[in-house]
């Protein structure tokens, strides 16, 4: 217990899924509690327009605000269509060709290289990271649609691919938040962008607790043995 220190961010091993898990194990300790397989039916308000919180079938969790992604919300109309975003989950048998063989690996390709107005993004990883078995490798290849036919749109990405054994692919709707976040204490979050390094993600998980809390978030103040996160 406390082995990795008081946080639960580890390299993602076993996928992206361990930090959810991760932070559940985490938010035990200090008294929350999670909820699993639990749809919400509907948010709840009160008759200034705030939330309460929300309901699953007969069941109803109280809360003096929410945060949530566009999906929980979709039938509020607190949210705007702003785009598309295309997927292509590739697994393959062999890493990416002129990687030097790396386990792991994230390529961009600058939009003006392939005369588009945004970038094209390749993360792959491998058994290294205990996410699929064995000499077997995972390529994700992600872009912000901007014609009407998306996966010509990745096909530069895939041609560095060197070969697909299995391809999945999708195409989601981008949308972000048009409710008063502060006067109904409901923080929507955009959508999962395209991009790969989580920058967007993170500068608006921090933009959120500003939101919320009153201040920035410092992460130059350490906590002593005694305080907690």
């Amino acid at each position: 217990m406390g082995k990795y220190g008081l946080s639960p961010f580890l390299y993602p091993v076993y996928g992206l899924g361990g930090l959810p898990e991760s932070f559940s194990r985490l938010c035990a300790i200090h008294g929350g509690t999670y909820m699993l397989n639990t749809p919400v039916d509907e948010v709840l308000f009160n008759s200034d327009g705030q939330v309460t919180g929300v309901r699953s079938g007969e069941q109803t969790a109280r809360a003096p605000l929410i945060i949530c992604d566009p999906s929980y919300v979709k039938d509020l109309k607190k949210t705007k269509t702003v785009g598309r975003v295309i997927r292509a989950i590739c697994i393959m048998d062999h890493p990416i060709p002129n990687t030097d063989n790396v386990p792991s690996i994230q390529i961009i390709l600058p939009q003006k290289q392939l005369n588009r107005s945004s970038d094209i993004y390749i993360t792959m990883v491998s058994h290294a990271h205990a996410v699929c078995a064995k000499d077997l490798y995972i390529a994700i290849v992600s872009a912000t649609v901007e014609t009407a036919n998306p996966q010509a749109e990745i096909e530069p990405a895939l041609a560095l691919l060197g070969g697909v054994r299995e391809m999945f692919v999708s195409v989601s709707e981008l949308h972000e938040p048009t409710n008063n976040a502060v006067k109904e204490n409901l923080h929507i979050t955009r959508s999962y962008d395209a991009t790969s390094h989580f920058e967007t993600s993170d500068q608006e998980v921090l933009a959120i607790y500003e939101r919320i809390v009153g201040e920035k978030l410092n992460l130059n103040i350490q906590p002593t043995d005694d305080e907690d996160y």
